[in-house]
């Protein structure tokens, strides 16, 4: 199993995604197992990409159709490889949070059970899919999220008669806004917070219209206020890392990459280096933290379509 950070269309002829489905018990973590009668086994649900789909959607698409379950993506647990008859295969797995729904048993999935860990990893059909799990319980349900976004395109800085800061979002930038509106969603943001330039703002408008969310202003995370105060923009980060649930901060190309950086110089993420982090516009780095308030993992989505 691999831990990648940037999804290369081309790695296989087939592709597929899946999820580490997990809520809250009684007694811990349950992870959702189902059972196919096709090939009397269990495993996690998953399922191949359908016609111009990514990844993150098909995850989630793939455990409401085999679990009924809406959910709420996490960190990227990592890549499973094997050889079907089609050729290379691919399944790339999330960690999810089951978000309520109802299952109803199908020719793909005829059974459903919520498990603990342990009895999980009994119950697995396969290898790999064990060491999915391993990975999931290393990084452990987030106890919060971080989207980071860079903002969409702006109109061109040098035809631009005014302040900086009210440059507005090009035609190209309004629809990665409007890209970004649905897979961000797929994360069940809780909470926008964005940079003072209008770019930013508008990077958000979408998603806040579809929440029905107000956009809190953080001029920590311009870059006129963080090229001043670095140590005051990360401590602010940390102050929303430490609130519960998903916030997503839209930031621009002059911090993004510096905070990110910050949270991740020691951490020894698989496949972030702190000295070279990609930040392109309507790109967003999800940062999952531990109840200690550590950084878990740190998933780069190169493109505003995931």
């Amino acid at each position: 199993m691999t831990a990648p950070r940037v999804m290369e269309p081309t790695a296989a002829d087939v592709l597929a995604a899946g999820a580490v489905l997990w809520r809250p018990g009684a007694r811990g973590v349950e992870i959702a197992l189902v059972h196919r009668p096709r090939y009397d086994d269990w495993s996690f649900p998953k399922g191949k990409l359908d016609a111009d789909e990514t990844m993150p959607f098909a995850a989630v698409r793939e455990i409401a159709e085999e679990t009924g379950q809406q959910a709420r993506l996490g960190p990227v647990l990592g890549d499973v490889r094997y050889t079907v008859p089609d050729g290379a295969k691919l399944v790339r797995y999330w960690a999810a949070e089951a978000r309520g729904g109802e299952f109803a048993p199908g020719e793909e999935t005829d059974e459903l059970r919520w498990v603990d860990l342990a009895h999980a990893a009994d119950m697995l059909s396969y290898k790999h899919d064990v060491e999915v799990l391993e990975q999931f319980a290393r990084i452990g349900p987030p106890a919060s999220v971080i989207a980071l976004v860079r903002h969409a395109k702006a109109g061109s800085r040098n035809q631009w008669e005014g302040e900086d800061a009210l440059r507005p979002l090009s035609g190209s930038g309004r629809e990665q806004a409007q890209q970004l509106d649905p897979f961000l969603r797929l994360f069940g943001p809780d909470r926008l917070v964005s940079a003072p330039p209008v770019r930013c703002r508008d990077t958000l408008v979408p998603l806040a219209g579809q929440l029905d969310l107000a956009i809190g202003d953080e001029p920590l995370f311009g870059e006129a206020a963080y090229g001043d105060d670095q140590a005051g923009a990360l401590a602010r980060l940390r102050e929303l890392a430490e609130v519960p649930g998903v916030t997503v901060v839209c930031s621009q190309g002059g911090v993004v990459p510096g905070l990110v950086g910050a949270l991740a110089t020691g951490a020894h993420l698989p496949g972030v280096d702190p000295d070279d982090l990609p930040s392109k516009k309507g790109s967003t780095w999800l940062l999952t933290f531990g109840p200690g308030g550590e950084v878990r993992a740190a998933d780069y989505y190169e493109r505003p379509t995931g």
